[in-house]
């Protein structure tokens, strides 16, 4: 009877540690809170700080079933002029660096800096936060990605606004060249024309865009950047 009960635990054990093994790689797929784990070409020219808030965010959403774990984040940091490079893509399982891009803002946000943001319709400003990337059309500014607002209040209303991604002739080096910035949107984040398809594309479904700018009410306010546990 030992003997038996003796083969009998040894299974159960070693049933556990494979079923644990097993389990791993899904674990890994959210695992995405830490800057550390990319190297620096991977990073780009992104502030670290605003990227390990990215990551940070993303975690918080997956933890709390908001998303599922996305293929790739697209960071965009509104505290940088728009005649800089900043928008960044990154891919999440393979820790790549895939795009980094100039991006417009805006009408309502401000000239060249971006100060200005809203959830509001009619507003024509940027909206700070996390989105979801959904599906791909054809409208007036051409092929286009809609985006669903992740954040309430400050960005929940993006579909009722059409706050997508497009491509836009007033995004160009030439552009700054000649006007000092980028044009401006009606709030949308519009990417150079020669290369917005391939963007969404490639982050269209199952990706997530984090917008940043230092604004103390969404850094204290938002459910995915304080106690996750309450996003729950």
């Amino acid at each position: 009877m030992r003997a038996l009960f003796l083969s009998a635990l040894f299974i159960l054990l070693i049933g556990s540690v494979t079923g644990a093994r097993e389990k791993a790689p899904a674990r890994a797929t959210t695992a995405v809170a830490s800057s550390s784990a990319w190297s620096e070409a991977a990073r780009g020219t992104i502030d670290s700080r605003v990227f390990d808030l990215a990551l940070g965010a993303v975690q918080c959403a997956v933890r709390s079933g908001a998303i599922a774990a996305p293929s790739t984040l697209t960071v965009i940091d509104y505290s940088k002029p728009s005649s800089e490079k900043r928008l960044w893509v990154f891919d999440l399982r393979s820790h790549d660096l895939l795009y980094e891009e100039l991006v417009a803002h805006g009408q309502g946000s401000g000239d060249n800096m971006a100060n200005v943001f809203s959830n509001e319709p009619e507003t024509h400003a940027s909206s700070l936060g996390l989105f979801l990337t959904e599906d791909t059309y054809v409208g007036k500014n051409g092929y286009s990605l809609r985006l669903k607002g992740l954040d309430e209040g400050f960005n929940h209303r993006a579909g009722e606004r059409a706050i997508v991604m497009h491509g836009a002739p007033y995004v160009s080096d030439d552009f700054v060249k000649k006007n000092g910035r980028l044009g401006r949107s009606w709030g949308c984040p519009a990417l150079r024309e020669g290369v917005a398809r391939e963007v969404i594309d490639r982050v269209r479904g199952n990706g997530i865009v984090f917008s940043y700018y230092p604004n103390q009410n969404w850094l204290d306010s938002s459910r995915y950047l304080n106690d996750c546990a309450a996003a729950s």
